[in-house]
């Protein structure tokens, strides 16, 4: 198992870092109020280690814990979706995990549909990027434009789409169980 593997080069990390460190295992013990022979025993692999015994030793050594475990590196953190055509419309999945909050980079087209509000359960949340965006919901009919957001309530009969002007790209979160969005801003200054 890997963990087992990793559990298993812990001793020898942590007995290179005190030897490169040029520490004894007394230093250690009273840097870090573990005992001499529970240090001797981490660093020999006869005690496993745990959290109550590494926090101490990482502060000792100033160094993270991810280097006293040997922890693997993080994977890529660059989200890679196959774009989804659904009705002309194109949608880039931005979360990797199904259920919840989800967002997408959406494209619309360059036409001019009849709107057609819906609803369902759940809450939207749109940032226009370029283009603008028509937006219907309930007796509102608006127009989005670059850097304007709005969320709703998709319980609120709603529709959105190009303008007819031009293609509309924008960013779509939705939270199935109505999850709200925050967006935090600096709150204008006073003149």
């Amino acid at each position: 198992m890997v963990t087992d593997d990793v559990l298993a080069e812990v001793g020898p990390r942590l007995r290179r870092i005190r030897k490169e460190r040029e520490v004894t295992l007394a230093a250690l013990a009273e840097a870090t109020g573990i005992s001499v022979s529970t240090l001797s025993r981490l660093e020999s692999g006869q005690r496993k280690p745990g959290l109550d015994l590494l926090l101490p030793i990482a502060q000792a050594h100033q160094v993270s814990l991810d280097e006293l475990v040997g922890a693997p590196p993080v994977g890529d953190p660059r989200v890679r979706s196959r774009p989804i055509v659904h009705g002309g419309r194109t949608h880039w999945p931005l979360t990797r995990q199904p259920g919840g909050l989800q967002a997408y980079k959406v494209l619309e087209p360059k036409r001019r549909l009849e709107p057609e509000p819906r609803t369902h359960e759940g809450y939207e949340w749109l940032y226009v990027l370029s283009g603008r965006l028509r937006l219907v919901l309930g007796d509102h009919d608006v127009v989005l434009t670059a850097g304007e957001a709005a969320e709703f309530d998709t319980r609120v009969p709603h529709w959105f789409g190009s303008t007819g002007e031009g293609p509309v790209e924008f960013l779509s979160l939705f939270g199935p169980q109505g999850e709200r969005m925050h967006v935090r801003a600096r709150p204008k200054s006073k003149e």
